[in-house]
């Protein structure tokens, strides 16, 4: 089943290969991560531009569309992605999906459950703070950190979704505990590590945001 991956356009290659593509007027990042023996992949985040999103998936096996979370910014995508790739499982956190235009997610997604594609897998991770069902993907020393962790802190807070306090929880007890030399992919902008975040969560706790 599938086939293996080359060329150059990629940008991430290790034990899972990254293709970033920046999308939508908010800058989101959408990501397809791929087992690189057999193409088959998945993409976190349908967040805009569908013809783009597309385009990047083709001579990929596309397993699963996985939401971070359910603010419109992320999956104004998902429709027209997910209808020219039936076969893909659209998931999400099932705390979020009265966020998601209807029909929502089929699949619900939990804290600890692993998501296969070919030889590969992700790890979801249940962060509750932006919304309260947001999550985090991990793979092999990347961490997909969706709207939950960016260079300098967290991501926004604020009512009715969002709660300050329950974010730095779900830093400090779910994502500190990794290596430092996890890289960090967020949902806008660029990559950042556990190790150069993890010193400033007492700054983020002072200053309230």
């Amino acid at each position: 089943m599938g086939v293996s991956l080359s060329g150059a356009d990629w940008d991430y290659q290790g034990e899972v290969w990254v293709r970033r593509r920046r999308v939508g007027p908010l800058d989101n990042d959408a990501y397809f991560v791929a087992c690189p023996e057999t193409g088959e992949a998945v993409l976190i985040d349908a967040a805009n531009e569908a013809p783009k999103l597309i385009a990047a998936a083709q001579g990929l096996e596309l397993q699963a569309i996985l939401e971070t979370h359910g603010h419109w910014d992320h999956w104004q995508a998902l429709a027209q992605v997910a209808g020219e790739f039936p076969a893909a499982v659209v998931a999400a956190h099932p705390d979020d999906l009265g966020m998601f235009p209807p029909p929502p997610p089929g699949h619900h997604l939990h804290d600890g459950e692993v998501v296969e594609f070919g030889r590969r897998r992700l790890s979801v991770i249940h962060t509750p703070g932006h919304t309260p069902g947001s999550v985090c993907f991990l793979a092999p020393g990347i961490l997909f950190s969706g709207d939950t962790l960016f260079p300098g802190g967290p991501g926004s807070t604020r009512p009715p979704e969002g709660d300050f306090d329950t974010i730095l929880e779900s830093i400090e007890v779910k994502l500190w505990p990794l290596p430092d030399a996890t890289l960090v992919l967020p949902g806008h902008g660029d990559p950042t590590t556990i190790g150069a975040e993890r010193p400033q969560l007492d700054i983020w706790r002072r200053r309230g945001w």
